[in-house]
């Protein structure tokens, strides 16, 4: 589908429960393509890829592949679509990074300090064994190999796509650093997972940066989209095209206060492991997906320590528990 002229939108499947699809964009060019991210690896997805190339690109090459983070959804076709047409890939420095690290990750079993991190936080030893059993490394089974070059996009570039200057806005908190581009003429704006219409992007904590903050990052990102048209469209990875970018912004705003404000009332009537959180935030069944669960409850908590309305310390079982207050306020006492 033509979003604007010169601009497609083409939709992939995605193997995810709830999200089902992923939203790839398309940007013609003189002499072939520019594609905003790729999809998952897939031999399904391949076999679409080159249907798409035959029957959908005017006889023209894919000639530059950008990728607006990290995740395998986004990035996991990367290296084979750039092999199939050598094409070159271009992403920020954090994004490539965090993802070439990963995909040469492939240790099988679970490293004895990803497993105490998980203690740490409450996991019991039923939710260790589940850990265990899904083994390390998962990441490079969902993405083609990652090119060992790139090209560096950073905050602020103007990237010249089509006739027309996109400018790179670079986000936090979701991943390390999300590129957004706004193209000012055609008032667009592709926002990848960084502004979602229906849902919240996922904001987590994990072993590898155990005292991360990333939702205070997601939130202090939205500031880099306050001068934007109200009227711009926002085309996200998932769900559809809309316009009300500052109206979706103070919504996403509002749902993380909200969240937020359950657990500051429910820490004021008794200290919470991060497990024990897990019900102020999630209504769904999140047996199966325990990590993601607790990693943005950690990162909800996190925010709140930051803020100075929450306290962290160990219980006698060594377990991380969080209680109400200011640590400059205890230390005091």
């Amino acid at each position: 589908m033509q979003m604007r002229p010169g601009v497609l939108w083409l939709r992939m499947p995605l193997p995810i429960p709830g999200l089902d699809f992923i939203n790839l964009w398309l940007i013609e060019e003189a002499g072939g393509w520019t594609l905003v991210d790729t999809g998952v690896k897939s031999s399904k997805l391949q076999k679409i890829w080159d249907e798409v190339v035959a029957r959908h690109l005017k006889g023209k090459p894919i000639t530059r592949i950008l990728c607006t983070h990290f995740h395998p959804d986004h990035i996991g076709l990367a290296g084979w679509l750039q092999q199939k047409f050598d094409a070159p890939l271009w992403m920020t420095l954090g994004e490539w990074t965090f993802g070439r690290m990963l995909a040469l990750e492939e240790t099988p079993d679970v490293p004895d300090e990803v497993i105490s991190f998980y203690q740490r936080i409450g996991f019991n030893e039923d939710l260790i064994a589940a850990l265990k059993a899904r083994g390390y490394g998962n990441f490079s089974k969902a993405v083609t190999p990652i090119p060992r070059h790139f090209h560096r996009i950073s905050e602020g570039d103007v990237i010249r796509i089509g006739g027309h200057d996109w400018r790179v806005i670079v986000g936090n908190g979701h991943s390390p650093e999300h590129a957004c581009l706004f193209n000012a003429e055609l008032n667009l704006l592709i926002s990848g997972d960084q502004v979602l219409p229906r849902i919240s992007p996922h904001i987590g904590v994990y072993p590898g940066e155990p005292e991360a903050r990333p939702l205070t990052q997601y939130l202090d990102s939205f500031a880099k989209f306050a001068d934007l048209p109200a009227d711009v469209l926002v085309l996200p990875a998932h769900g559809d095209p809309f316009i009300g970018l500052h109206v979706r912004v103070a919504m996403l705003q509002r749902h993380h206060e909200t969240r937020l404000d359950a657990i500051v009332a429910a820490l004021q009537q008794r200290p919470h492991t991060v497990i024990e959180t897990l019900p102020l935030l999630f209504r769904r069944d999140i047996k199966d997906h325990m990590t993601l669960a607790a990693g943005e409850a950690l990162a909800h908590l996190h925010h709140l320590m930051h803020q100075g309305r929450v306290v962290r310390h160990r219980n006698a079982a060594g377990v991380f528990e969080f209680s109400h207050g200011n640590a400059e306020a205890q230390a005091a006492q």
